[in-house]
């Protein structure tokens, strides 16, 4: 017999009353203490519902059915395609058509490995404005750098339509809402559009903790820009970046959006995972400061802010316009409206 049926069974004979009124008050104080103080869901009343949105059709040619996945196997733990470092070129030549003639077996901006499952399925998130050379010199380099990885990936670049300023973190919310209105991708892969990998071993998939790519690129001598650096490219599963809330909406112009990621991590006791440094290297592509990019001033405020903030600024308050989606040959245009900072006149 239970604890609580024999104390009830007591009490009906009128026995110890306060004794039952002291042991049910010692119950509910040992359930109290032995619950974890970490949050371990989502702000969201109902995790499913991105899930149940509505969903666009991706090229159904490119998703594995059940029946291929029952016939074919699992891609290798590793890849035997890989080169490991690469050289970089960057040929003021290269056009969009050459490079999509190099790579006809993406369809839709998705690619699928045509003689093996694979282990993972990737959405790469690009926040993008003004950028066209660096975005054709990172589909040159990502498309086959992916593809050697066995990946089924999709690349989406998110377009911040309009001329306020830039929100990086915003876009990126956005896309991963978008995303999953295609396909219940494993990963996301954060990334900016002006940084290429130059190892492929560096492989884009995700770990069991949030994972930071970028150790070093040529602009920092390959060291890693500050202790606890989360930008530029790092990759969360969905439960992960759910169970954070996402980025911040907040942050328009420059900087302070991935410390804030990095901090709703910690509040939520992840560990962020990196390459090593040999491998998570990277080559920036250089350029002036966007106009429409200035660095945002009020940044370190908002970082003191982000332990009571996270719960409310985040994937549950992420409010925009979609004015289109456009599906070209080597990737997913979003073109969204994401209003302005209230300041905004």
């Amino acid at each position: 017999m239970g604890v609580l049926p024999t104390l009830f069974k007591v009490a009906r004979r009128g026995k110890c009353l306060l004794l039952l009124v002291l042991c049910l008050c010692v119950l509910a104080w040992i359930a109290a203490i032995s619950s974890d103080d970490v949050v371990k869901e989502s702000p969201f009343e109902d995790l499913k519902a991105i899930e149940e949105s509505p969903r666009r059709e991706l090229e159904s040619e490119m998703i594995p059915s059940v029946e291929e996945q029952t016939l074919k196997e699992s891609c290798p733990e590793r890849s035997p395609l890989l080169r490991g470092a690469l050289k970089l070129t960057f040929e003021a030549s290269v056009t969009l058509e050459q490079v999509e003639s190099e790579n006809q077996e993406v369809v839709g901006g998705q690619y699928n490995p045509a003689d093996c499952v694979a282990r993972q399925s990737v959405a790469i998130l690009i926040p993008y404005r003004n950028r066209e050379k660096h975005l054709l010199y990172f589909l040159y380099h990502l498309h086959p750098f992916l593809q050697r990885q066995q990946l089924h990936y999709a690349i989406y670049v998110i377009h911040q339509a309009g001329d306020v300023t830039f929100n990086r973190a915003k876009l990126l919310n956005v896309g991963y809402l978008e995303a999953l209105k295609d396909y219940n991708w494993d990963c996301f892969i954060f990334h900016d559009v002006d940084l290429i990998p130059e190892n492929d071993e560096n492989l884009y998939v995700c770990e069991e903790q949030p994972k930071h790519l970028v150790v070093g690129r040529n602009s920092t001598g390959y060291k890693l820009r500050y202790k606890g650096y989360f930008g530029g490219v790092s990759g969360m599963t969905k439960d992960q970046f759910h169970l954070v809330n996402g980025f911040p909406n907040t942050y328009w112009g420059w900087g302070g959006e991935d410390d804030d990621l990095r901090i709703r991590i910690q509040l939520q006791r992840m560990t962020i995972v990196r390459p090593p440094a040999e491998v998570a290297r990277y080559t920036m592509v250089f350029h002036k400061r966007d106009s429409g990019n200035q660095v945002n001033k009020d940044r370190m405020l908002l970082l003191r802010r982000t332990p009571q903030t996270w719960k409310k600024d985040g994937l549950n308050s992420c409010s925009y316009n979609i004015l289109s989606v456009n599906r070209e040959p080597l990737y997913i245009n979003i073109t969204a409206d994401i209003g302005q900072p209230e300041h905004a006149h």
